[in-house]
């Protein structure tokens, strides 16, 4: 009897033996896509100061109080204009004062050239002797000298008087006006400044390694930039890098760039912010999407499909990312296979049905171009 029980169970083992050979384990199907090589691009942006292309501060270069101004504050003005008249009353007195010592020099100078020829023809006649020639050379040199010194000293203050009319040295807009009219102004106070907007200069600065890039892209379009404005707009016209200084600050580490930018609206003033925005290339970049990623201690993988469709966990070195994908620096080829998403529930060597699918029409924002 326990024989057959025995003969019966071990039937039963094999009955279920051979049902499990017959029903092999379910693999499922999950999307593989092949990373896609193409040019990309991708901004970079830099914080700048704005500046106008002509920019001066109006300031005196006499001692005086203000009589007159005869501007305001934002208005616009041409060039010439004027602006300020400072107190010139005591410039006058001294004008008139210079006036007539010039006009005294050179009726000395006149009256000692007439007592020099005097004396060459006394001496000619052995008259006088001729000391008395060389005390009258002597003499006019004098007065030539004293009648050139009037003459420069009537220059200046001909020339603080025209000091006291303060004119525009270009057309612009005026700023602040700090002083007002019967103000004290020493030489040197500052009265007001002038900018001209037609066009502004945006400087910014870039680290070694982006000056590097830029310099080794070679790209013809690189200098065209674009601008972001304070409150995060992007301003209608696109400037131009025209200039890099020839030295790196020390102390950042950085350099700094001008890009110049038409400003038709008058929209951008001097002293304002803003970001430039470079475009930079990526030629033949490597691109995964994020979803075909995860992450292990702050490393970077990807499920790898072999011959077999089983998956090996593979280490990726992201060159850098944007919204949507990463660019693959290395760890990776664009003829190796990936799992395309469902990433968080697979582990290395699960066994999966891969099911390729066109990344180029699965992601079309991965299309940077």
């Amino acid at each position: 009897m326990k024989n057959s029980i025995f003969l019966l169970l071990l039937l039963c083992l094999v009955a279920v033996a051979c049902n499990s050979e017959k029903q092999p384990t379910k693999v499922d199907s999950h999307e593989v896509i092949n990373p896609i090589v193409k040019d990309t691009s991708y901004d970079n942006e830099y914080v700048a100061e704005i500046q106008s292309v002509k920019y001066v501060e109006v300031r005196s270069r006499i001692k005086g109080h203000i009589e007159k101004i005869h501007i305001d504050e934002g208005q616009a003005v041409k060039e010439g204009q004027l602006l300020f008249t400072l107190s010139f009353m005591e410039f006058e007195k001294e004008l008139q004062k210079a006036n007539a010592a010039h006009k005294s020099a050179q009726a000395n100078l006149k009256a000692a050239e007439v007592e020099l020829s005097n004396v060459k023809r006394l001496l000619e006649k052995n008259i006088v002797a001729g000391g008395e020639l060389e005390v009258a050379k002597a003499k006019v040199e004098a007065l030539r000298a004293n009648m050139d010194e009037a003459a420069a000293n009537k220059e200046q203050v001909a020339l603080n008087l025209a000091f006291a009319q303060i004119k525009a040295p270009f057309s612009g807009f005026v700023n602040r006006i700090p002083n007002k009219v019967g103000s004290l102004i020493a030489d040197g106070d500052m009265l007001t400044s002038i900018s001209d907007n037609r066009e502004v200069f945006a400087y910014f600065n870039l680290s070694e390694i982006d000056y590097l890039n830029y310099v080794s892209a070679n790209d013809k379009h690189a200098d065209s930039v674009s601008l972001k404005l304070a409150n995060h707009t992007l301003y209608p016209h696109a400037g131009k890098i025209e200039m890099i200084e020839s030295e790196f600050d020390h102390a950042t580490g950085n350099i700094a760039f001008r890009a110049r930018f038409p400003n038709p609206d008058a929209l951008l003033k001097h002293g304002s912010n803003g970001k430039v925005v470079v475009n930079k290339q990526l030629k033949n970049a490597l691109l995964v999407p994020q979803k075909s990623t995860f992450e292990i201690q702050d490393k970077l993988y990807v499920y790898v499909v072999n011959q077999d469709g089983v998956l090996q966990q593979r280490n990726i070195i992201p060159k850098m990312r944007f919204p949507d994908f990463y660019v693959v620096e290395s760890g990776l080829s664009k003829e190796e296979r990936i799992v395309y998403e469902g990433v968080e529930t697979l582990k290395d060597g699960d066994k999966v049905q891969p099911k390729p699918v066109d990344l180029a029409q699965v992601m079309p924002s991965s299309d940077h171009e």
